[in-house]
């Protein structure tokens, strides 16, 4: 187990940003921590990477407690949310920097960021400031990877980044993980919560559930439904006043519904929007994804809180 986390939790002021966070990660795994912004993820992170202290809870990381900042930093690669490299440094000059802050070579560690330097080798002499932002994040993971740590930690590396890039991207996430890397990221994607092996969704600084993905989908426990309509706002109103309506959320071009019996009857429910002057309605039985999963039990913990 390459980190393990107890009971964490962080206040600023009156906002509680981690409440009892308690979950591990292992060796070889790729961890997903899977929330929208705001929702404690760059705290944590910064919390085990030693940059900030809990105001209760412990942490192992590497082998390490979080008080013994150095080994931890030694053992650890971070690539935080925002480009953090040297703008007016070269690729190369930005690389063969961060390898000297911890005694290595580039030349030493090349076999580790091979298959993502090359993408990036022939701009070396390019400034980082002046690369795209899928190249940024290819050089931000070479420089977090160049002294060969044990965990990685990628704080929303994909967030602005193309769609090409983000399934590069996570192929060498892949890879690294295949290597035995313990690799923890967090993403506000939740699409990309299926490329991971385990997640935790965190929702108000509060870990709503931690299994697999496919796990977590298979909790929703109840019919759902797709509704494609071109007048999503208007049907949205109309069905939060129909009767058996448990659950309405945009995804898309669609809307998910979910109804407040066991067994729903689709074809009320399209009569009930043709009566309300809705004609152009698709409704189809469909299975929940870990969007709708997360969307759920976060409305679960909201009532809780609200009791």
């Amino acid at each position: 187990m390459e980190i393990r986390i107890e009971s964490i939790s962080k206040s600023f002021g009156d906002v509680r940003a981690l409440v009892d966070v308690t979950f591990d990660v292992n060796a070889g795994e790729l961890f997903g921590l899977i929330g929208p912004d705001g929702g404690g993820k760059t705290t944590l992170f910064r919390i085990l990477t030693t940059l900030m202290l809990p105001d209760s809870g412990n942490a192992v990381v590497a082998g390490y407690p979080i008080s013994d900042y150095q080994a931890i930093r030694r053992s650890v690669g971070y690539m935080p949310g925002r480009f953090s490299l040297y703008p007016d440094l070269t690729v190369e000059e930005n690389l063969k920097f961060f390898a000297s802050i911890f005694g290595t070579t580039v030349e030493k560690n090349y076999e580790l960021i091979r298959d993502i330097y090359v993408q990036i080798e022939p701009f070396r002499d390019r400034r980082a400031g002046a690369l795209s932002g899928g190249m940024k994040q290819k050089l931000a993971l070479c420089c977090a990877l160049i002294h060969r740590p044990k965990v990685l930690f990628l704080d929303e590396p994909t967030t602005g980044v193309d769609p090409v890039s983000r399934k590069e991207f996570w192929e060498m996430l892949d890879r690294l993980r295949q290597d035995g890397m313990a690799i923890l990221v967090s993403t506000a994607y939740m699409d990309e919560a299926s490329l991971c092996d385990r997640v935790a969704l965190i929702h108000q600084g509060k870990i709503l559930t931690t299994d697999t993905p496919a796990n977590i989908t298979v909790t929703f426990g109840r019919p759902l439904y797709a509704i494609r309509t071109s007048n999503v706002y208007e049907v949205t109103r109309d069905i939060e006043s129909y009767a058996y309506a448990r659950t309405i959320y945009p995804f898309g071009e669609h809307l998910h519904y979910t109804d407040k019996r066991e067994k729903p009857d689709p074809i009320e429910l399209e009569d009930f929007l043709r009566g309300k002057g809705h004609h152009d309605i698709e409704l189809t039985a469909i299975e929940p994804t870990i969007e709708d999963a997360f969307m759920e039990l976060a409305e679960t913990h909201s009532q809780i809180l609200t009791q």
